[in-house]
């Protein structure tokens, strides 16, 4: 994956601190292994991207966690929160994909699943 297309693509990774180089080429290379090119076809870069930013997500969300908390814990999609008396809360129902589990975790894992679906992309049965 070219690093710099995909922060054109993606301008909300552009920071080079918070989502640096080595962070990048680590995600675009299990990325790589995972995603099939036969599979994807033209969609292979798109699947790559979209597999990397999930992961981004992941790790920036550890990182935070890292600096007052305990990093790697896992957590749902947020459902509601309440600070004093105002509380918000959120239906995930309808934006989380069935059967969808760590991928429902961000908007790029729900894309990334989506295609994925549409695509046809499966176990492999050897």
């Amino acid at each position: 994956m070219d690093n710099a297309q995909f922060r054109t693509d993606f301008p909300e990774f552009a920071s080079t601190t918070d989502y640096t180089g080595s962070m990048l080429d680590f995600w675009s290379s299990i990325a790589a292994e995972l995603v099939s090119l036969d599979k994807w076809g033209s969609l292979y870069n798109q699947g790559i991207s979209l597999f990397v930013a999930h992961n981004l997500v992941l790790q920036r969300k550890n990182m935070n966690a890292a600096s007052g908390g305990v990093p790697g814990t896992g957590t749902g999609m947020l459902a509601s929160k309440a600070v004093g008396r105002v509380s918000v809360g959120y239906d995930n129902s309808n934006v989380a994909l069935d059967n969808g589990g760590q991928w429902n975790l961000t908007t790029y894992g729900m894309q990334y699943l989506q295609l994925a679906r549409m695509i046809g992309v499966g176990g492999v049965q050897l």
